[in-house]
C-alpha cells in the first residue's frame, strides 16, 4: 500500500510528502509544499486532504488493522523486538540517511558556494534551503527497503525508538563523513591558483 510508504518517510523525517510514480496531487495540498506533522490535528487534516479516494481507503483499512492488533495485544505482554528485528529497524532508518548525508554535504561542498552566489542571492535563499531527506527515502522504499515486521507494542517500545534514531544518527554521520570526498580535489586547485 502506497499510503504505508507515505507515512514512513513523514514519519522517517521527511519534510515533504512525495507522491509515488503515477500518483495524482489531489486535495487542496500542493505537491511539494512541506507538511506539518502527523502527531497535530492540521497535520493529519493536510496529509489527509493530500491522499486520493482509493489511497485514504487503504490508509483506513492499515489504521483499523493496526489498531484492531494494538487493542488485542493491550493486555498481552509482548517480547521485545529480536535482535534481527532491532537490526532490520537499525539499517532501515539508516540506509536512507547515509544517501541524505552523501549526497547533502557532496553537493554543499561541491557546489555550495556557487549555488549561494547565484541563485541564492538572487532569490533570497541559502544553500540549506533544500532538503534531500524525502527524495532519498524514496529511492530506498523504490529499491525494496521494506518496514520492518512489529506489532504495534514493540513498535512502540523504548528499544525499537533506540535503534531507529541511532540508524538516522550513525547513517548521516557516515553519509556526511562519505560526502566530504570533494574536499580531496580543492587542495589541488587551491596550488594551481597560488603558481598562478
Amino acid at each position: 500500500c502506497c499510503c504505508r510508504r507515505r507515512l514512513s518517510c513523514l514519519r522517517g523525517g521527511a519534510e515533504g510528502l512525495l507522491l509515488p510514480r503515477g500518483s495524482r496531487a489531489l486535495g487542496t495540498h500542493p505537491k511539494k509544499e512541506p507538511m506539518e506533522a502527523l502527531n497535530t490535528a492540521q497535520g493529519a487534516r493536510d496529509f489527509i486532504y493530500s491522499l486520493h479516494s482509493t489511497e485514504r481507503s487503504c490508509l483506513l483499512r492499515e489504521l483499523h488493522r493496526f489498531e484492531s492488533i494494538a487493542i488485542a495485544q493491550e493486555k498481552l505482554e509482548v517480547a521485545p523486538p529480536s535482535p534481527g528485528q532491532l537490526r532490520h529497524v537499525f539499517f532501515h532508518n539508516a540506509l536512507p540517511f547515509v544517501g541524505f548525508g552523501f549526497l547533502d554535504n557532496a553537493i554543499m561542498i561541491a557546489a555550495g558556494t556557487q549555488i549561494e552566489l547565484s541563485i541564492g542571492v538572487v532569490l533570497g535563499i541559502s544553500t540549506m534551503a533544500g532538503n534531500l531527506a524525502g527524495y532519498v527515502e524514496a529511492l530506498a522504499s523504490r529499491l525494496g527497503l521494506s518496514i520492518p515486521d512489529l506489532t504495534p507494542k514493540q513498535a512502540d517500545m523504548w528499544q525499537t525508538r533506540l535503534s531507529a534514531h541511532l540508524g538516522k544518527a550513525i547513517g548521516v554521520t557516515i553519509g556526511c563523513i562519505l560526502g566530504m570526498f570533494p574536499l580531496l580535489f580543492f587542495g589541488e586547485e587551491e596550488e594551481k591558483l597560488e603558481e598562478k
